[in-house]
């Protein structure tokens, strides 16, 4: 066990006074947020709050002008990408990034590369570990991961001739297959009928309740009623500034939220 393993309730992220500008447009400005280990914590605001441009820099693929990033209580600013994934931060994004011609199980498997050990002598011969350890990934992702988002039916599927809503599921299965820690879900709802929804929900739930995964969640979406039932916490982002960040109670009380973002309309409509 690592020195540095965060326990239930402890700061796993932490974000402190990031500033993100593309040339002389600022994303973000002095933005600062903790995550603790085993909540949901939703990001919401308009278009063009800064959101998507927020989880970029908490996964790596910008790297903010100002300000630092912590996990676990390391440093990770500079840390690329598939670096920040060893660590145990996993993302799905807005628009669904799949392999539409290799088969569910296929992209899943693509996410357990990091796990991979076995070295290239006993790779290209297929014997003892490496036999034992594709054994071991196999399970993982048949008897956990396909289970749990009931795709047993689509395993063997090309991923690019599903509807919409299945390629997503495949999507978060991939994110799942690398085990993480921490993951970021960008808008996991977006362009789902309302049984889709429903189910996607309920796999988020899942994961961060259930004893196996117990995964804490960046939630950044739109449906204020799903993030309002689902979050322990609710980050309000606002052009690039942070407005506040509590409870949903708090969020759906907060005056400048309901001005810049809810409304009065869609605030009645989360508390129904």
């Amino acid at each position: 066990m690592q020195s540095n393993e965060t326990k239930e309730g402890e700061v796993l992220l932490e974000l402190e006074d990031i500033n993100m500008y593309f040339g002389r447009v600022g994303a973000l400005a002095g933005v600062s947020l903790r995550v603790r280990k085993g909540e949901i914590h939703s990001v919401i605001g308009p278009n063009g709050a800064g959101k998507t441009v927020m989880m970029n820099c908490i996964n790596g693929l910008y790297h903010p002008q100002k300000g630092n990033i912590y996990f676990k209580g390391e440093k990770i600013n500079k840390l690329k990408p598939h670096q920040r994934a060893k660590l145990g931060i996993a993302r799905t994004f807005q628009k669904v990034e799949v392999f539409g011609g290799m088969t569910v199980l296929g992209n899943i498997r693509l996410g357990r590369h990091i796990h991979l050990k076995s070295g290239i002598a006993s790779g290209s011969l297929y014997v003892g570990k490496t036999a034992r350890e594709e054994v071991e990934h196999r399970t993982f992702i048949e008897e956990e991961i396909i289970d749990l988002l009931e795709i047993e039916h689509i395993r063997n599927k090309p991923v690019g001739m599903l509807p919409y809503g299945l390629q997503k599921r495949v999507e978060l299965g991939r994110a799942l297959a690398l085990e993480p820690e921490l993951l970021i879900l960008d808008e996991p709802l977006a362009g789902l009928n309302l049984e889709e929804v429903e189910d996607m929900a309920r796999f988020i739930i899942d994961i961060n309740e259930e004893e196996r995964w117990k995964l804490t969640c960046i939630l950044v979406e739109h449906d204020m009623g799903v993030v309002m039932d689902l979050s322990d916490q609710v980050f309000v982002l606002n052009f690039g500034n942070r407005i506040m960040d509590g409870t949903p109670e708090e969020v759906q009380s907060h005056p400048e939220v309901i001005k810049a973002y809810l409304g009065e309309e869609d605030l009645y409509a989360t508390r129904r």
